[in-house]
């Protein structure tokens, strides 16, 4: 199978076929996450989940960064933007930027340092085949590939 890589840099605009995306650096779940932005959708990897925000505790990833890339970036977005983070959770596939910041427990905050503390409390345990999926992460490889 082929591996297809394009490098992209913040508010860049990427054309493939009749698509094109806006590209928004949003840091924080990694060092160096993205998030692509489609007319009315952007499509937010694991910084903004439905109800929910990625873990910023390992693969460079840092919840003083995400915060400003949720906040100064993601929610300054229309309300009405669609929002399609990397994995559907409970069924859900699709949320609402005004969603998001009504019911998202993780966005109920009133500052920086109040948001670190909710990502430094959560205690999560390693994601299983972490130890394998990180470093075939960096390298760029498939499941197949591992």
């Amino acid at each position: 199978s082929e591996v297809i890589d394009i490098r992209v840099k913040d508010n860049e605009k990427i054309k493939i076929e009749n698509l094109e995306l806006t590209s928004i650096y949003t840091p924080g779940h990694t060092d160096c996450s993205y998030s692509f932005l489609m007319k009315d959708r952007i499509f937010t990897g694991d910084t903004l989940l439905i109800n929910g925000t990625g873990r910023t505790d390992f693969q460079n990833g840092s919840s003083q960064d995400q915060y400003y890339s949720l906040f100064k970036k993601i929610l300054t977005l229309p309300e009405k933007t669609l929002v399609y983070p990397a994995h559907d959770y409970k069924g859900n596939k699709v949320s609402t930027i005004e969603n998001e910041k009504k019911n998202n427990p993780r966005l109920q905050v009133s500052s920086v340092q109040e948001y670190i503390e909710i990502m430094n409390n959560l205690n999560l345990s390693n994601p299983n085949m972490m130890d394998i999926a990180v470093p075939a992460n960096i390298k760029g490889l498939t499941l197949e590939q591992i």
